[in-house]
């Protein structure tokens, strides 16, 4: 097996040797340093968080941002094959790193003062630091344009009330990236620190999917907040919308990795699982499993490849990102699907990945864009019209 996960094209011939060695990383760490552990974490819905320091110690997280704002300044292809390595492991690791690096470093990278900076970014790119991304609401997801969390301006501060929703590490965050739109109906972005006044949060229990990931409700009573805090090169809803193309980009990759292991775990049963005095995978409907499979694998690995080379030049657009994270997190729900068929009845248990990445499919398939919304987004693209009320 080749490092990128079945390769049929051969694309591991086009990445270079820091990419491949990178990856190689990845994959190392993975294995050895949080698949021991994932049984355990998803059974009780916990997160090992002392792994951000590990994955920080690497240059993991925000890695394709410049050294300077706490990243490894690495290729954009280098960065997906870390998150496709990480969500390999399990789409909670992917998504903390996800999470960190493109919607709390990203922004504060892109729009932040030099103050906001220099405070934040070393310790979230080390990992002893941890953010959160504070947009979705209880009623609104899909449509951020109704954001009801409101800031006003009093003097030199800021007072902020609303709650978000389904944010990654909530509780866990030492600043929490929270969009909020003034009295002219401006959106505009702050950093809360854990602890300020009327700032609280809680977690969110009973979840099937995402359970090795802290997800939290974010609340705002009369949170006062200098304007030293807001983020001062941005305003619009842009500044969310530029933050999730990062993170769209991310997950693209991501639901390889998840698939790809669906696709090898189901491939090495199927070689040793006979029926019928011989092994399953000698059967033709088994076969035509694998054979959809790899396909589907590919196609998916050419898109992002292609995409990752496109955000190094400066030339990608969010209309590509949106192609890429529908199809991929299609094409990863589909496999985890047919791989856990293949799995048969041991399929449910935890000794094999499928379930578990199906779960976790759900999620992704939903968040940063639901299925129909990026759909939406290609439609416009591609006929000139909305099909959706601006």
């Amino acid at each position: 097996m080749k490092l990128f996960g079945p390769d049929f094209f051969n694309i591991t011939e086009l990445l270079t040797e820091e990419e491949l060695m990178i990856q190689r990383t990845a994959y190392d760490f993975v294995q050895a340093e949080f698949m021991p552990l994932i049984h355990e974490h998803y059974e009780k819905g916990t997160f090992p968080i002392e792994i951000a320091t590990k994955l920080g110690e690497l240059g993991f997280m925000g890695s394709s941002l410049p050294e300077k704002s706490g990243g490894s300044g690495v290729s954009n292809v280098a960065y997906g094959l870390i998150l496709h390595e990480l969500e390999r492991g399990d789409s909670g690791l992917r998504s903390l790193a996800s999470v960190q690096g493109a919607l709390v470093m990203y922004p504060i990278h892109a729009y932040g003062s030099e103050e906001q900076k220099s405070r934040w970014l070393p310790g979230l790119g080390a990992g002893t630091k941890i953010g959160c991304f504070g947009l979705t609401e209880p009623n609104f997801g899909s449509n951020p344009g109704g954001m009801a969390t409101r800031c006003k301006r009093d003097g030199d501060d800021w007072i902020l009330n609303g709650n978000k929703m389904w944010i990654t590490n909530g509780s866990l965050a030492d600043v929490s990236v929270v969009w909020a739109r003034d009295d002219e109906g401006i959106i505009r972005g702050f950093l809360l620190e854990k602890g300020m006044e009327g700032f609280t949060s809680s977690d969110i229990h009973g979840k099937l999917s995402l359970r090795a990931s802290i997800t939290s409700e974010l609340s705002m009573s009369d949170v006062r907040v200098p304007d030293s805090s807001r983020l001062p090169n941005i305003k619009g809803l842009k500044g969310p919308l530029g933050c999730l193309t990062q993170a769209r980009y991310g997950i693209a990759w991501g639901m390889i990795g998840a698939a790809v292991d669906c696709y090898n775990t189901a491939l090495d049963y199927s070689k040793e699982r006979k029926q019928f005095s011989k092994p399953i995978a000698g059967y033709q409907l088994t076969q035509a499993k694998f054979a959809e499979m790899i396909t589907r694998i590919t196609e998916a690995q050419l898109m992002v490849y292609r995409l990752g080379r496109l955000k190094d030049e400066g030339t990608m657009n969010f209309q590509q990102v949106s192609m890429a994270k529908r199809n991929n997190c299609a094409m990863a729900r589909d496999i985890a699907k047919m791989a856990r068929e293949i799995l048969g009845a041991n399929g449910v248990t935890e000794d094999y990945s499928p379930i578990r990445h199906m779960a976790n499919i759900e999620s992704v398939f939903t968040y940063e864009g639901t299925h129909e919304m990026h759909t939406l987004i290609l439609g416009q693209d591609v006929t000139g019209i909305a099909a959706f009320d601006s």
